[in-house]
């Protein structure tokens, strides 16, 4: 009797650990499989990229990532998501598609990548620096933030490089608005807008200008100290600019009258010249 109960309890062990085991490799099985499946839709979705449809690529490298979010895969298959719409000039979907990145993968290896992308997303936006402010004001913070927390990087080196020229866009804006406010007669938004130029914008090709305006609107409202001020500081910075001269004109007009006077006689000289020269042989 007790031998009986022993063999069945043996018997009983043995199922267990063949059951056991076949679970064990039927899940590793499965992990396989899913792994697989994750690579064939990623592959697919390179594939797709390579061979210029985007749209299908983007769709197979979001069902990459959704397929097995753990996976080494999943965050490659989220950028390059976002990469295709990119290439497409699916900005928004793009842009979406970056910052869901940075919320689920807040620390991974190619978080620069992606605030690069996203930079440029919004560069990339830009057509006029006169109504597409959002898009500038958006890509310079990234930029900054880039070079703030990525220095001594090529991403670093080309954000400096795009605010540069960002900042050029803001400043022709406020250039554009403070003439304008200047044909109107408006003179103290006009004094604000250039006043802008000249404290934030100082690096850019129209802080001479915006010094000029300065100088011509001051002079204008009578406040002839504050007007030889930016006169000043135009002549010291910049002396052999045009825009000196100009602002050197404003204060002495007999200066301004003898340059008009010197540019006639020039062009006289060059058409009595012109007029020796065009003979018949």
């Amino acid at each position: 009797m007790k031998i009986s109960l022993i063999i069945n309890c043996f018997l009983i062990f043995l199922f267990f650990v063949s059951c056991t085991k076949k679970e064990i490799k039927k899940s590793v099985i499965n992990e396989k499989s899913l792994d697989l499946q994750v690579f064939e839709a990623y592959k697919e979705g390179i594939d797709s990229l390579e061979g210029g449809d985007v749209l299908f690529a983007a769709k197979k490298f979001n069902e990459a990532e959704i397929l097995f979010p753990q996976s080494e895969w999943a965050p490659k298959s989220a950028l390059m998501a976002a990469y295709s719409y990119y290439i497409q000039d699916y900005y928004g979907d793009a842009i979406a598609e970056l910052k869901r990145f940075k919320k689920v993968y807040p620390k991974h290896e190619n978080l620069d990548y992606a605030n690069y992308l996203l930079a440029i997303c919004y560069y990339e936006q830009i057509i006029d620096e006169k109504k597409d402010l959002q898009s500038i004001l958006f890509a310079k913070e990234t930029f900054e933030f880039i070079i703030n927390e990525y220095p001594n990087t090529e991403y670093s080196l080309d954000a400096e490089f795009k605010i540069d020229l960002i900042n050029d866009l803001l400043a022709s804006k406020e250039m554009y608005i403070g003439r304008y406010y200047v044909d109107k007669r408006k003179w103290i938004p006009a004094i604000n807008r250039f006043k802008t130029v000249v404290d934030q914008y100082d690096t850019t090709i129209y802080v001479e200008e915006a010094l000029h305006r300065l100088v011509e609107v001051y002079y204008i409202l009578g406040l002839i100290n504050e007007s030889q001020k930016y006169a000043n500081l135009l002549g010291y910075n910049y002396r052999s600019s045009q825009w000196y001269e100009m602002s050197y004109s404003v204060f002495n007009k007999k200066y301004a009258k003898s340059k008009i006077e010197k540019e006639k006689k020039k062009k006289s000289a060059l058409r009595k010249l012109k007029s020796l020269l065009d003979f018949d042989e």
